[in-house]
């Protein structure tokens, strides 16, 4: 009997732990449960480089939402980055979007630098102030045959 009771108390020791591990896990990549109140901007990059599906939309810093689509314009040849943006992160409608990096080898993610405006944006809309990612090897480049493509 007392040999059981042990079988029983590790086995739901293992799955407590287990089930914390899962919940630890959804909070950690972004899918918590539970309904959040999300709305979704649209920003358009003429290169989204080093962004994909899931990078992080940062505000100071802090990250406020996720890239959840990363497609070609195939009139305008622009990569449309489609944002999901916490509820209750109100931003004014001449926010300006940047594709950042988090340094020589970090990731990169879309920063946004909020305007002035009175007014805010809805969900839906499209952010028209847009900054591409700077290409570190183009930097070196530049850099290295003296920034006017080694006329001398």
């Amino acid at each position: 009997m007392a040999e059981n009771t042990t079988e029983v108390a590790v086995g739901a020791g293992v799955l407590a732990l287990a089930l914390g591990f899962l919940v630890y896990a959804g909070q950690a990549t972004g899918f918590a449960g539970g309904a959040s109140d999300t709305y979704h901007l649209t920003a358009s990059f003429r290169s989204a480089e080093g962004v994909s599906v899931g990078s992080d939309v940062r505000l100071a810093g802090v990250k406020i939402g996720t890239v959840t689509d990363l497609t070609l314009n195939k009139e305008s040849f622009r990569a449309e980055a489609k944002l999901a943006l916490e509820g209750d992160v109100a931003l004014p409608d001449d926010t300006a979007a940047l594709v950042a990096s988090e340094g020589l080898l970090g990731g990169n993610f879309i920063e946004l630098v909020p305007g002035g405006s009175m007014f805010e944006f809805e969900d839906g809309q499209v952010i028209a102030d847009t900054q591409s990612a700077v290409s570190l090897i183009n930097l070196m480049l530049k850099f290295v045959t003296g920034g006017d493509g080694g006329a001398e």
